[in-house]
């Protein structure tokens, strides 16, 4: 067993499958100097147990990416590091049994076609074709993705782990990390064998993480849940059809029932999601073990038997088989069910790559990401559905982990519709106003915690969560956010806002700094102004309001799911001596917006703030004899502020506001209705339109761009791009006669039967009554009047390019009235 050396570049802790892939992915990329520590033997946390299963499906671009880069990794791996692996791609079904399962499997194929997948929708003759003993007199059709299969997760871990040492990367077994220490810039790490200094830590310690987490002061948002598959016997009829195909049958796949059936050499592997799921070392009473290596929990089969009655009778032969044996292992769960990979919040030159509930599918490409933000700071594919930062501190409460993780592992197939707000782990942050939005029939989701109302019902409207359950543009919310939209275009509309995320930067040289860190130009003091961060490549990193005081004195407004991101980005650019200060101060102040034609008499009848003042400006005032700022902004495009208000401030305020327009036609309006006005405005939203998958100038923000500024960061790479020519670029589409569902998130755009775009986001508008998708077109077509076809839900619509200004009050002159 080799030494542990006394220094490296970078130290991963945890040897299973993504810590090996993350050590092969750095030597690979050159970094030789690379140390694995493993408490045990590798694999001998979830990995050893794994099913092995290596799908491409995924209803996030991110992870579909990511998935896709493990099979194209793995299908070369043998040869590429010389070592031999069970690698069986048999190719997959997964079963429809409802018309949106049938969509949402439309969008996926979509989605993996543009990527490069032979995905197919497939009807119920095609399934019988593919699996012979399948009963199919329920079924829809099925979702064929000839790419998925299934790979002996310890050979892979152990190949990767080949390949990093022949790259000259080590690996220490049986060495585990009992303590990190913060040392002039360097990391020094403690274990029984002695200590060990590197530049970079990796926590990939996967059910582990949480502790290792601690070691850091970092509380991992987590939990641990038991999965169980179950191993059945050989099957003689499945054997001789094996024999006689010279394959295995497709891996199976009952996504509304919730399970998988894979066949395992003649026998079969039943692997269910089952709602009556249960958590582990979530309680005092049940802590987690010092080592719980190589072993499994006790069988717990009552939770498993409605699913194999249900896999028994979709697929016979099944029944006549023996139960060979059952594993029951730990596997971890983030709030949200996806992994965390990415920068350690608030830690210095530590990164995340842990957490993988889909460890052996997702193992490659984790390695690739992680590779990736430790050598450049940066990854290829924008990966926000994985960065450790999309969770604020609410989500590592326990309880809230152990809510959530239950709630996605029973639902680990479910369909994410758009309408739909998971119930678990609710009310974490409430705004000072929450009771009222909700005695006026507010309907809430989430965002970074805090609720916010999404649209407002009227008594008799449903309000179930069933109703939720569909793609469909119509639903119980869409006359009433209609309702809401025309209040804002035709008389006034409060939105309240909580969660905003807010840095206050002042000091010596704040300006100066913030000018290089941005695009455009830093707004004089008493305006307010939109600016961009690009990264050294010129991509789109985030937006952020500028709201200027004086002259090295600004607030800096950002939305609420980028709060730790956002504070992160700027806080780790600062020079280490730098004479200015960045404070957090979200949680100090809420927000309303209030908008529409008679929002300023509104605000005439309750304060004496100057309110001929022009858009973009801003100024404090008093209401109800509070403090408030008025801030002339309005995301919804029309006349309007944004006020914003200390939070014990802000019920008294909003009360004085929501009596002074009752006889002005105040109505309150939601999320949705905020959606639908911004697309008719052209707004883009971070993380849909606006990420590091598209530079600057693709997502058309060339105006704001100050190409005569001295320097800037992303200027050397978007001046080259400029020169080169921008391949695609940010278009508004109109989309005719779109059936009874908009756009959703990465839509396929077509012309001459080729695939020449991508929508960003997309929704009615009730302002002018079409349905509009924002997106990046190949340059060629973004001439105004080109029409094109955007493919939603399998099927293609006529969309037409429209000029490059708002839908809506194209010349901005209801905004600025």
């Amino acid at each position: 067993m080799a030494g542990l050396p006394s220094t490296a570049r970078v130290v991963i802790i945890g040897g299973g499958v993504v810590g090996t892939s993350s050590l092969y992915h750095l030597a690979k990329a050159g970094w030789t100097d690379c140390v694995l520590l493993e408490k045990n033997e590798l694999t001998s946390g979830s990995t050893w147990h794994a099913a092995g299963n290596v799908p491409t499906f995924s209803s996030s671009w991110s992870l579909m990416n990511m998935q896709r880069y493990s099979t194209e990794l793995y299908r070369g791996l043998a040869d590429a590091v010389d070592y031999p692996m069970n690698y069986h791609v048999t190719g997959s079904l997964r079963l429809a049994h409802t018309k949106e399962r049938m969509q949402e499997f439309q969008r996926a194929k979509g989605m993996g076609r543009y990527q490069g997948m032979d995905i197919d929708v497939v009807g119920v003759d095609e399934i019988k074709r593919r699996y012979p003993f399948i009963e199919t007199h329920d079924l829809k059709g099925a979702l064929y993705d000839p790419s998925d299969g299934d790979i002996d997760p310890a050979q892979l871990t152990q190949a990767l782990a080949k390949g990093a040492r022949d790259l000259g990367a080590k690996i220490i077994r049986f060495c585990p990390v009992t303590g990190v220490r913060r040392e002039k810039d360097e990391w020094v790490v403690a274990t029984p064998q002695g200590e060990i200094r590197c530049e970079i830590v990796v926590n990939a310690a996967g059910y582990r993480a949480a502790e290792v987490g601690r070691m850091f002061g970092r509380e991992v948002p987590m939990m641990v849940m038991s999965h169980q598959y179950i191993l059945f016997e050989e099957i003689p009829e499945l054997a001789a059809w094996s024999k006689e195909q010279g394959k295995k049958l497709p891996l199976l796949r009952d996504v509304d029932t919730s399970y998988y059936l894979r066949q395992e050499k003649a026998g079969m592997n039943l692997g269910p999601y089952e709602r009556n799921c249960r958590a582990h070392w979530a309680t005092p009473g049940d802590p987690m073990p010092e080592d719980f290596s190589f072993q499994l929990f006790p069988d717990d089969l009552d939770r498993l038997e409605h699913y194999l009655a249900d896999a028994v009778a979709r697929v016979p032969i099944l029944g006549t088989a023996g139960l060979s044996k059952v594993i029951n292992g730990p596997i971890p769960y983030a709030p949200d069910g996806n992994p965390l990979i990415g920068p350690m919040p608030g830690v210095p030159n530590a990164f995340e790559a842990c957490v993988f509930t889909f460890g052996i599918a997702q193992g490659g490409g984790a390695g690739k990401v992680l590779a990736e933000w430790v050598t450049q700071g940066q990854t290829e594919w924008d990966m926000w559905s994985c960065d450790p930062r999309r969770f604020t501190s609410f989500a590592s409460a326990p309880d809230y982990c152990v809510a959530k993780g239950m709630e996605i592992y029973g639902n680990e197939y479910a369909i994410q519709f758009p309408r739909h707000a998971w119930p678990e782990g609710r009310d974490r942050k409430l705004s000072p106003i929450h009771d009222r939005t909700k005695a006026l029939g507010g309907r809430f989701d989430a965002y970074n915690g805090w609720e916010r109302a999404t649209w407002y019902a009227r008594p008799g409207d449903d309000i179930s969560e069933e109703a939720t359950l569909t793609f469909r543009r119509e639903g119980p919310w869409q006359q009433r956010v209609r309702e809401e939209c025309l209040a804002v275009r035709d008389a006034a509309g409060i939105l309240d806002l909580p969660g905003f995320s807010r840095f206050n930067l002042e000091g010596p040289g704040a300006a100066e700094w913030l000018s290089l860190q941005v695009t455009g130009l830093v707004p004089k003091p008493g305006r307010i102004g939109l600016v961009y961060f690009a990264d050294d490549k010129g991509r789109i990193v985030t937006e952020m309001s500028v709201v200027r005081h004086g002259e090295d004195q600004m607030t800096l407004i950002t939305a609420a799911v980028a709060q730790w991101h956002d504070f992160e980005w700027l806080k780790s650019r600062m020079p280490k001596d730098a004479a200015f200060t960045l404070t957090d101060r979200t949680e100090d102040y809420s927000t309303q917006i209030l908008a529409g034609p008679n929002s300023r008499k509104i605000l005439a009848d309750v304060c004496d703030a100057d309110l001929t003042l022009p858009w973009l400006t801003h100024q404090e005032t008093e209401i109800a004899g509070r403090w408030a700022k008025l801030v002339r902004v309005s995301f919804a495009g029309e006349l309007g502020w944004e006020i914003h208000t200390k939070v014990g401030d802000t019920s008294a305020i909003f009360d004085a506001i929501w009596a002074a327009g009752q006889k002005h036609g105040l109505k309150p309006f939601g999320m949705y209705a905020l959606d639908s006005l911004r697309l008719e405005k052209g707004y883009r939203t971070w993380k849909g339109d606006l990420s590091t998958d598209y530079s600057i100038l693709q997502g058309g923000l060339e105006r704001f761009v100050k190409w005569e500024k001295p320097d800037f960061r992303g200027k050397a790479a978007l001046q080259n791009e400029k020169q080169q020519g921008v391949k695609k670029r940010f278009v508004t589409l109109v989309v005719e006669n779109s059936g009874d569902c908009d756009a959703p998130y990465m839509s396929t755009l077509w012309h001459g039967g080729q695939i020449v775009g991508e929508t960003t986001s997309g929704g009615w508008g009730h302002r002018i009554d079409k349905s509009i998708a924002l997106g990046m077109l190949r340059m060629d077509l973004t001439e105004p009047g080109t029409a094109v076809e955007v493919e939603i839900f399998g099927d293609r619509f006529q969309a037409v390019v429209q000029k490059d200004e708002p839908l809506w009050d194209p010349r901005n002159e209801r905004l600025r009235a």
